[in-house]
């Protein structure tokens, strides 16, 4: 009997343990994480990959040239990897209320949703990532915080299935 309350209460801590965090725990971060503010104009990006290990397994740095036109904000994103693959994503994003945002790309599968409070904003989505010559479906759960009027930092967890496959890390200099 023992070891069924002390398993229950290691599952009860492991389970209080889980993150919950929303936008709005952020609130009063700041400067304010506004995408049509940071993203308009050029920004590079910084980042690495790593798998479900924790090894890393690639590093890449992305070139980003945003335009918002007051209603529609359209972020070009040019990737160059570490082994010299070359990507690019356009992304076009549009305010769906006064925190919430939808945006869509050729390679994400359907509209990707986020929504901002304070100097953090969150994003969910599921695209088709090209590696070499393979094609993989992937979900994201995407973290932006931004630090200052120059920096934002992101953290992704990357998932198929359900299952963990990786994270991304990332800081975007303005």
């Amino acid at each position: 009997m023992k070891m069924t309350a002390a398993a229950g209460l290691l599952m009860i801590g492991t389970l209080a343990g889980c993150s919950t965090m929303t936008p709005a725990d952020f609130k009063t971060g700041t400067p304010e994480m506004r995408l049509e503010d940071y993203f308009n104009g050029d920004s590079t990006a910084y980042g690495l990959f790593f798998d479900r290990s924790q090894d890393l397994k690639r590093q890449f740095k992305v070139a980003m040239h945003g335009v918002w036109d007051g209603k529609i904000l359209t972020l070009n994103e040019d990737f160059t990897y570490d082994d010299g693959e070359k990507q690019t994503r356009i992304w076009t994003f549009h305010k769906t209320s006064e925190k919430t945002w939808e945006g869509t790309a050729p390679d994400v599968i359907g509209p990707a949703f986020g929504e901002f409070d304070g100097n953090a904003y969150r994003m969910h989505y599921t695209a088709d990532l090209k590696s070499g010559s393979s094609t993989y479906r992937l979900n994201f759960d995407d973290w932006m915080f931004r630090q200052s009027d120059r920096i934002v930092l992101n953290h992704a967890r990357v998932t198929k299935f359900g299952i963990d496959v990786g994270q991304v890390q990332l800081v975007f200099v303005k």
